[in-house]
């Protein structure tokens, strides 16, 4: 490739980290990190091969009986150290994470405050860790029910959030007493590997963190089949779940699946506008709009379109796009397929007979000449059935249609293959008390923008997933029940 390249952004070659030991493995070949604002090489990582795969599940296997013997008290202490560490060097985390994703530098402080904050919540549960002990049906005995570690997690983490999605795997899955091993999308590998030189630092034995490094469909699919993998815990696009949950079900695996969203965003006549505008921009343009609970489509009570109309396209021209390392509002997509999908996506909604009431194209010339831009976009005059309502688009594009009443709003939203988040703006307590009844979605945001909280539990329905994260219910996942019958009679 033939690209410029700019000495202070260069990042230099990685290797894995295997059983406590940095390596490249048996990989013959590199894989090449792009800054999706200027297309420059950044880094280099291994390409794993199969055996490398291997190679860390082993170790992981190796080192996971000993750390499930730890209380978990000792476990949460490494954790606390490895929060530290991420907390010490959170500028310089976030840095990694604009160069190797591209979302602007404010908003990957905020990311790698997440991944401390979810390390922490980990570590912070060590001392709730509970069982059950019941009276039996026979004398002299009890059925003592134990959570207990499955063994070898393996995590996948999608490229959009690249450390924070890694904390909040790897946090619950060690705090439980598994041992991991954690590969993340191969445009974004930086950030695990990140984490994993912090780990190694704060003294983590080896084999219980362990990275790996190269594309979902070698490496990733070695991870899932082994049979030293006992549970897999993925978030990334359906068609990556479907391959998983294939591959899964000749070995009965146990699987954590956080797929993709299409989160309806409805505002009623009675709606707060300024809160709701204010969510609705902060809702799809955040991270490029490249978050799995993004606004993905709005439903617009007829009363109150034309002014939520006016405010939004308003606010949403005045959002700034440019180099992430500076203050611009949004940054580029992720790669060139990823911008390539969203130009497509709003061609052939125009092509249908959509009106462009914002933007509408990929952004080129002077500071866009390279790199992976597209404007915010705004579209109406399209029907529920269209592809860009139907269909995840994960950019800066939304489109909008007008309701004629709550009912339809809801007929609306849960006309989806997805259900992994919904929005509904309205001060009408009947109707927000009736939104767990009638909408088909895990998580529900009333009268706020996403943004889950790390003691909550983030769930996706349908398409959007297996199992969950977060809280009580997302540690949980980690373990597996055991039932012990004791009987205590004597002769």
């Amino acid at each position: 490739m033939n690209k410029s390249r700019d000495p202070a952004l260069i990042l230099g070659s990685y290797q894995m980290y295997i059983d406590g030991q940095w390596t490249s493995g048996r990989a013959a070949q590199a894989i090449e990190v792009e800054n999706p604002a200027n297309e420059q090489i950044i880094a280099t990582v291994p390409e794993a091969t199969v055996e490398d795969a291997q190679h860390a599940l082993e170790a992981a296997q190796r080192a996971q009986p000993k750390w499930a013997a730890l209380p978990p008290i000792e476990r949460a202490k490494l954790l606390h150290r490895l929060a530290d560490a991420v907390l010490a060097h959170r500028d310089a985390l976030a840095r990694i994470v604009t160069l190797e994703q591209g979302k602007p530098l404010k908003e990957a402080i905020g990311e790698i405050g997440g991944t401390e904050n979810f390390l922490r919540y980990a570590a912070e549960s060590a001392r709730r860790i509970e069982g059950d002990i019941m009276p039996s049906d026979n004398p002299d005995e009890e059925i003592w029910i134990r959570r207990v570690p499955y063994g070898v997690v393996v995590a996948l983490t999608a490229w959009n959030y690249p450390s924070a999605l890694a904390g909040r795997k790897i946090g619950p899955a060690l705090i439980a007493g598994n041992t991991v091993v954690l590969k993340g999308h191969e445009c974004t590998p930086l950030s695990g590997l990140e984490l994993a030189k912090l780990a190694n630092e704060v003294g983590f034995p080896a084999g219980v963190f362990n990275v790996v490094t190269g594309p979902g469909r070698k490496v990733g699919e070695a991870l899932t089949t082994s049979p030293i993998t006992r549970l897999v815990t993925m978030t990334g696009s359906v068609r990556a779940g479907r391959e998983i949950y294939r591959a899964g079900a000749e070995k009965i695996a146990v699987l954590r699946l956080e797929l993709g969203g299409k989160a309806p965003f409805i505002v009623m006549e009675d709606a707060d506008l300024d809160n709701a505008v204010s969510a609705a921009i902060v809702a799809r343009f955040t991270n490029c709009g490249q978050i799995c609970t993004c606004n993905e489509r709005m439903y617009l009570h007829e009363k109150i379109a034309d002014e939520f109309l006016d405010r939004f396209v308003g606010a949403a021209r005045s959002l700034s796009v440019g180099d992430p390392m500076q203050n611009f509002d949004l940054g580029p997509k992720v790669n060139r397929p990823e911008v390539e999908k969203v130009e497509a996506f709003v061609n052939e909604a125009v092509a249908s007979g959509g009106k462009l009431l914002l933007g509408g194209k990929r952004l080129s010339g002077g500071q866009f000449a390279k790199g992976y831009w597209f404007e915010p976009t705004v579209l109406t005059e399209l029907g529920n059935d269209t592809p860009i309502f139907q269909k995840e688009i994960f950019g800066p594009v939304i489109p909008v249609l007008r309701i004629q009443d709550f009912e339809q709003a809801i007929g609306y939203a849960n006309d989806t293959e997805y259900g992994l988040s919904a929005f509904v703006f309205t001060n009408d307590l009947r109707k927000i008390m009736n939104l767990s009844r009638k909408l088909q979605f895990g998580e529900l945001y009333v009268n706020r923008p996403n943004g889950e909280l790390v003691q909550g539990f983030h769930s996706g329905w349908g398409h959007s997933g297996l199992g969950g994260e977060d809280g009580k219910y997302g540690l949980d996942n980690y373990f597996r029940k055991q039932t012990t019958y004791v009987n205590f009679r004597r002769g």
